[in-house]
């Protein structure tokens, strides 16, 4: 009865372990742990269309992750998503006339936001807006497209 009882309390502590393994994964895999709340300039960007974006969507230059999206509104008055986006101060030397573009993380990823820097010697700093701007690409517009031309193509 006493190596049945201590047999349980294993299993139970195995279990243990293993659910709190998973609660951690979970945690880090969600960027929940990873929140660029302090330490950031917010820089704003108008987009006509910006996807699948959301929040916390991350922000890249060359591919490295330097902020992510902070909030996505939609402006009444000029018909287009405003994304604002947190940067981090480390990365205070981005210039002005940088421009922004949506981008798909592979075939059916998460969207995340570009930045490819321009020449100029100013740099962004809290408040910037970026003006020059790329909104994502909707796939089904793209394959409508493709098939309308090739239908057009054969009339």
């Amino acid at each position: 009865m006493q190596k049945s009882r201590l047999m349980e309390v294993w299993v139970g502590v195995f279990a243990f372990i293993g659910i709190a393994g998973l609660v951690f994964l979970a945690y880090e895999v969600s960027s929940l742990s990873h929140s660029t709340s302090e330490n950031t300039f917010s820089v704003k960007a108008n987009f006509t269309n910006v996807g699948g974006l959301k929040p916390r969507a991350p922000i890249t230059i060359s591919g490295v992750k330097i902020g992510e999206v902070t909030s996505i509104t939609y402006d009444q008055d000029i018909y287009e998503a405003i994304v604002v986006m947190a940067i981090e101060n480390k990365y205070d030397k981005i210039p002005e006339d940088t421009s922004a573009s949506i981008f798909t993380a592979g075939l059916l990823g998460e969207q995340y936001i570009g930045l490819d820097p321009g020449g100029a010697e100013d740099y962004l700093e809290d408040g910037s807006e970026i003006d020059i701007t790329q909104s994502a690409i909707v796939l089904e517009k793209v394959i409508g497209e493709f098939l309308f031309s090739q239908t057009a193509d054969d009339e």
